[in-house]
Order: structure tokens, then sequence, then C-alpha cells
């Protein structure tokens, strides 16, 4: 999606201190230690755009003029406030993007070489609008290339060209070098398996050390999904999709990458700090227009984790902003099953899956061997070869890893299972259930 006037869709800094402590929010179990240390991620939403590309369901309005000071304040209030209310610490910079990093900087303190991540569109990418990021504090780039293919980007809604794309990868490999990231589609309506080998090629002799790689979705209420559905271009079969993404797991691997996320691939150490934040269930702060986020409120006097959602709608959302200081369109505690359900999903993303250490920090009472350990489903996707359960932890294998959406269902099902048999007990059965073997369902 294009960016407005130079602009990011998203803003990312990776975790910074939280002097409050708190950790991610336990459960079940015990409050939180207070005195104990914990970190949080801060995402920025920007929510314009001069166009919408043809796939394109995010919260993105494309108007006439933006009244950009009006926005960077209230995305500065918002910040302000909600950093107050987590009471996390951060970093300082100069610029307009560096108007919400100073925000920031009245309670925070990122570490010294912290990710900051902006994420940008070639044709939002000059070289001197890429340095002037670099200047507010900026010191990774994730590009949205999306296709190396003018005839595929003229199907996506995309501004740009190939050569353009290619011209903004390279000034920002010379400003970002290691740290520049470069976003691709696969599986677009017509685009045959040898058209995704060639791209994967050329994508290789361009990139810098981080790629991540999307399945397209076809998206309710967008253009190319009314495409498809209207029978003018062709939906890409199930087969195919899962041979292009077997291609590109082989090809990047052969490259040198690791395949650290499902969607993820980087070598040389390049992965995204933000990113993992988020997979690793950490906290994050979400400011700006439908941003979400997930934290605990402790200048509240909180010891629960929220999961928050910001206004949709920048003019209301800026009302909202300018009258109380942020603009939360809802919050909900979130319960400990919800919890380790969000920790199961997003975990299992990573090679890494979740570690002991990190289970135990949500759930000090029941165990990952005590969840998933004993008879039941995943045992049996560890016997069939798609999940692994050891000392390091619970992840799925190689296999495993690509067809990760069909065995969640059976892992959450497991886990309210036992979760709910751990904290309300079956009752001792009446005399005359035990005599007659009676049955009963949890």
């Amino acid at each position: 999606m294009a960016a407005a006037r130079g602009w990011p869709r998203r803003l990312a800094a990776a975790a910074g201190a939280l002097p409050g402590g708190g950790g991610p929010g336990r459960a079940p179990g015990p409050a939180p230690d207070t005195a104990a240390p914990a970190t949080a991620a801060l995402y920025v939403h920007w929510p314009y755009c001069r166009k919408r590309c043809s796939y394109c369901n995010f919260n993105t309005y494309v108007v006439p003029a933006v009244d950009e000071a009006a926005v960077r304040a209230c995305l500065v209030r918002e910040a302000q406030t909600l950093l107050r209310l987590s009471q996390v610490h951060s970093l300082a910079s100069p610029g307009t993007v560096a108007a919400v990093l100073e925000a920031v900087a009245g309670a925070a303190h990122l570490p010294a070489g912290a990710e900051v991540t902006l994420e940008a569109n070639p044709s939002s990418t000059s070289a001197s609008v890429l340095d002037g990021f670099r200047a507010a504090g900026v010191n990774r780039l994730s590009i949205g290339v999306q296709s190396l293919d003018d005839a595929e980007l003229r199907m996506l809604g995309r501004e740009h060209t190939v050569a353009e794309a290619r011209k903004a990868v390279e000034a920002a490999r010379g400003l970002f070098p290691g740290r520049t990231s470069i976003d691709l589609l696969f599986g677009l309506p017509g685009q045959s398996r040898d058209a995704w080998a060639q791209r994967l090629e050329a994508t290789l002799r361009l990139c810098d050390d981080h790629i991540s790689l999307y399945q397209l979705t076809l998206e309710r209420g967008t253009a190319l999904a009314a495409q498809v559905r209207a029978g003018a271009l062709p939906a890409p079969p199930q087969d195919l999709l899962a041979d292009m993404y077997h291609t590109a797991r082989s090809v990047l691997g052969a490259a040198g990458f690791r395949h650290y996320e499902v969607s993820n691939f980087a070598r040389k150490g390049a992965l995204s700090t933000h990113n993992l934040s988020y997979w690793r269930a950490e906290q994050y702060i979400g400011v700006g227009p439908g941003a979400h986020g997930r934290f605990v409120l402790r200048a509240e006097g909180g010891c629960s984790r929220e999961a928050r959602v910001q206004t949709p709608e920048p003019v209301a959302w800026m009302r909202e902003v300018q009258s109380q200081g942020h603009g939360t369109r809802s919050r909900a505690v979130l319960s400990p099953l919800e919890q380790l359900e969000e920790l199961l999903t997003l975990g299992l993303r990573t090679d890494e899956g979740i570690t002991q250490e990190r289970w135990g920090h949500f759930s000090p009472q029941l165990s990952l061997q005590a969840v998933f350990g004993g008879p039941g489903e995943a045992r049996a996707l560890q016997q069939e070869g798609w999940l692994v359960l050891d000392g390091g932890g619970l992840r799925c294998t190689w296999a495993g890893l690509a067809v990760l959406d069909s065995l969640l269902p059976a892992l959450l099902w497991q886990l309210q299972r036992v979760l709910g048999t751990a904290r309300h007990p079956p009752r001792e059965a009446p005399a005359e259930e035990r005599a007659g073997g009676g049955a009963r369902g949890l």
C-alpha cells in the first residue's frame, strides 16, 4: 500500500525496559511480581494512503489532503498517554517520525541498538526521504516490494514499477546495510510455479538479509477478490499454493536463510526483533487509528494484561485523543486461558516455538508437559512427525510449520480441556455412577 507523503504504514520500536515490572501477565497463578523487570514494544499506525491497493483491507484511508501537523500532535499525545499508563520507557530523536519517538523519550529508554523499524513502499522511499528517516532514529527498513513483475504489480494496484522497487531497495541497503527487509506476495491469480521461482531468484539478487513472504489473501470487499469471484481472474489451487511455499522454503534455505517464522526468513542473524516480540507474546503498545495493543496498566494499579484496540476512523480517533488523551475504542482483560491461547497460536509460528521458560511466565502452575505431554491430540501430532515436545519446549517440525493452521485447532482444544479440568476438578462420581461405570463428559 502506498504511504502518503513519504510516511510509513507502520513505525515499530522494539522492546524497552518497563521500570514497574510485571512481566507478560501470568496465568494461571499468582499476580505478577511488580518488582520483576519487563519489556514492551511500540507500534505506531499512520492511516492515510495515496491509493488503496486492489488486495488491501487494512485500516487505511484515501483523502484529498491530510493535516499532518494535527495527526502528528495526536500520535504524540496518545503515545505519551499510553506509555504513562503502561509505565514503559523508550528513545528520543529529531523530524516528523521523530516527534513520536521524542514523545516516547519522556517516559522511556531503549537499549543502545534497539530496533526501530519503518514500513515503507518503493513509491515513497527516495534516498533523501530515507536519509531523513535514518536521522529521525529509524535503523531498520521493511519495503513493500510485493512483486518483481510489472504486470503483477499493476494487478495488485501498486504505484511502483519493478525498476522503482529495485532503486528503493538499493538505496535502503546503502543507508541500512544488513537491516533492510523485502516483502513479497505469492499465490497471485494466474501466477505459475515457474513464475514464482523466477521471482525468488530475482529477489535473491536484490535483497539484503531479511525476506517476508506472504500468501495473498483474497479479502472480502477488496477489488481483487471481486475480480476473482466474478471469474475475471483465476483463483490459484491449494496444491499450487503449497508447492509455491515449499519452493520458497527450499530456495531461500539453500541461499543461507533461516526460516525462523511461518512467513519470515533471515540470514546472518538479521531477525526482526520487533516482530519477535509479538510471536513471543510479549507486551506491545499500539498507537494510532485502529492500532492494537497488549499490556498491563501499571499506572492504574493493574496486574492483568489487557487487549486494547484504538478507534479506527482517523477523525473520530483524533477527537478522542484531543479530549481524553487517547482514542481507545475497546479494552478487555485477557483471561488466563486467552493469554495461553495467544501464546500457543503465536509462539508455534516460530522455529524456536514456545520455550519452557516462556510458558512458565504465563503458566507457573501447569507446565507444557502437564498440558501437552499426556495422551491426547498433541501426542498424536508428535507421533505423526508434526510437533516436538522436549526439554527445550514445544515447537513444530520442519514439516509441521508448513501446516500449522491445520494443527492449531486440535492443540487449542487440548489446552482448553486440560486447563478447564485443572481449574474445575471433576466432582466425585455418585455411587450409582461408580458402580455402573457411567462416563461423564468434561
